[in-house]
């Protein structure tokens, strides 16, 4: 088991960065005319910038599928661009434990909780290029989601376990080519921001591949722009928790147990949910 950061600690953290709690007689009622206009402003923006990244994707591409086919540096560089533009006049991104973060050239396993459609736009302020794990209608989105197949992202349909065996041979090839991939183990968004119970998926790929898993927390993304409600953004900031990495174990369930309990340290008690509590699948 790793050595774990102090509970208190990170709670404190947390209190900093001004995350309330779902439900909590504390925290302010946003107001949801004003974080609607957010929103709207924030995906209008956000559309803005992806034109003229995406023709940069676009003319680049042939160059990098040659030379570069399964990393793909320069395209998740322009992601990493995109993202950190879109939320930059919308809220901040706090790093905590960035030195636990593993070279950008090394494979490993990335896992972490799944609150918010925000958590990918928050999780490329690492600047690692990872490849995530995304259902397959989100790859159809315009521009974005072209944007994605481009940067070689990883298609799943949850409900398919044929696409579920092709992700996860897809991932650990992409381990043997030197890329990092992400995975939620949740499956899906939580709708109350609670973490529900891993899945093994991840954590199958990292013990056959024989490397580490580095497990995030994040923080305030669900407050931000709840599960449900992507029509609002609401003011705050983010905070995300990197943990030492999981060394290598060819024991799946054991590196499972492990990274949820790094995790969930860092979360309020209130957001910790029952291990054995499994989100429902999504197509």
């Amino acid at each position: 088991m790793p050595e774990l950061p102090a509970r208190s600690s990170l709670v404190c953290h947390a209190a900093a960065a001004s995350v309330p709690l779902p439900n909590s007689d504390s925290a302010p009622q946003p107001n949801v005319l004003l974080a609607k206009i957010r929103g709207i402003m924030f995906f209008a923006w956000s559309f803005l910038l992806s034109l003229p990244l995406f023709v940069t994707m676009m003319v680049i591409a042939p160059f990098v599928l040659a030379f570069d086919k399964y990393r793909r540096l320069a395209q998740h560089f322009v992601n990493n661009l995109w993202a950190c533009a879109s939320t930059a006049p919308f809220y901040r991104v706090t790093i905590i434990g960035r030195e636990n973060l593993p070279p950008p050239d090394k494979p490993v396993v990335y896992v972490a909780n799944h609150q918010s459609f925000l958590d990918i736009y928050s999780l490329f302020h690492l600047q690692r290029p990872f490849k995530f794990i995304s259902k397959t209608s989100n790859f159809l989105i315009p521009i974005i989601g072209w944007s994605m197949f481009l940067t070689g992202h990883v298609m799943i349909n949850r409900v398919d376990r044929r696409s579920q065996l092709k992700c996860l041979q897809q991932c650990r090839d992409l381990l043997a080519e030197g890329a990092p991939v992400l995975f939620f183990p949740e499956g899906t968004r939580s709708l109350d921001c609670k973490m529900a119970g891993f899945k093994k998926g991840a954590f199958s790929v990292a013990a056959k591949a024989g490397v580490e898993v580095v497990p995030i927390t994040l923080l305030g993304t669900g407050f931000l722009m709840p599960s449900g409600k992507e029509s609002q953004l609401r003011p705050g900031q983010v905070t995300i928790v990197v943990h030492k990495a999981l060394p290598p174990n060819k024991n799946a369930d054991q590196l499972c147990d492990a990274a949820r309990v790094a995790i969930a340290s860092s979360l309020p008690p209130e957001l910790v949910g029952s291990a054995t509590e499994m989100a429902p699948d999504e197509q």
